[in-house]
């Protein structure tokens, strides 16, 4: 096959495996959801023990089949892109990884099987197939939110820590080591549960000063609640302000988010 009989093969296959506008690209996605959902249900089949015991061995030839199935499929998405690694590191190419690999670590691990249940993420190919693109947008706006909020939800998080360690100290002192606060470190999980507005009750203080902390605490964890929910909503409203990004799947790099009228890749140069 000389190179343009490739590239206009490639092309095709591109367009098969990565989009969902043509009838064979949505007939391929479909027959994938179908796999998808019945792989699962064998994997939850198989873990009911009286299932397990009398149907083992057709959940573990129908468990390979999907596997075989779902490795040709990765290989088919690297083979049909010009730019394999971007498809690779991208969210979707990990995820389809992640689908295939449980099997293979069976082979040496016992039990690894069982993260095939990570298969359920692949559904969220569900919404490129039934054109529910304004769901796609609402995933990329929370994904830009919670990325530029993590290093001021990072501070706010080592602050919190810094905050429990030392209410917990002082709380191993105030109740001399007693009443289930017998180390530092049961002193701060206490810190911890308390903080956080959990409560579970397996350790609680009886002093009067002990009661006046804790309840200084409680009031101190209804304000941190709000902090990292506040950072987040700061920070969609600045995303929220940002130009509308289109769903055009890069036959370079696998990548979406580029703007509607873009001809090229923001993010590999390839034409759209």
């Amino acid at each position: 096959m000389d190179k343009a009989n490739f590239l206009s093969w490639q092309s095709r296959l591109h367009k098969t495996i990565y989009e969902s506008d043509t009838p064979a690209g949505k007939a391929f996605d479909v027959a994938l959801l179908i796999f998808i959902i019945s792989s699962i249900i064998v994997v939850m089949l198989d873990s009911i023990k009286s299932y397990h015991y009398r149907y083992g061995h057709v959940f573990y030839v129908m468990e390979w089949g999907f596997t075989g199935l779902f490795t040709l499929e990765y290989m088919l998405r690297l083979i049909s892109i010009k730019r394999p690694l971007g498809y690779v590191l991208s969210f979707f190419g990990f995820i389809d990884l992640l689908a295939i690999i449980p099997s293979y670590l069976s082979i040496f691990i016992v039990g690894a099987q069982s993260l095939l249940v990570l298969r359920a993420l692949r559904l969220l190919r569900v919404f490129r197939i039934f054109k529910l693109t304004h769901f796609l947008t609402e995933i990329e706006f929370l994904k830009i939110s919670l990325v530029t909020s993590l290093k001021k939800i990072a501070i706010f998080m080592l602050v919190v820590l810094s905050l429990v360690i030392i209410l917990g100290s002082i709380m191993y002192l105030v109740e001399n080591g007693e009443n289930g606060f017998t180390s530092i470190p049961d002193s701060i999980y206490w810190a911890i549960v308390t903080i956080t507005t959990v409560g579970y009750g397996d350790i609680a203080p009886v002093t009067a000063t002990g009661k006046f902390i804790a309840s200084l605490m409680m009031f101190i964890g209804y304000g941190i609640i709000a902090v990292p929910t506040g950072i987040i909503t700061t920070e969609m409203a600045n995303t929220a302000r940002m130009k509308k990004q289109g769903q055009e799947v890069c036959p370079g790099c696998g990548r979406e988010g580029h703007d509607k009228n873009a001809v090229y890749c923001k993010f590999c140069g390839t034409l759209l």
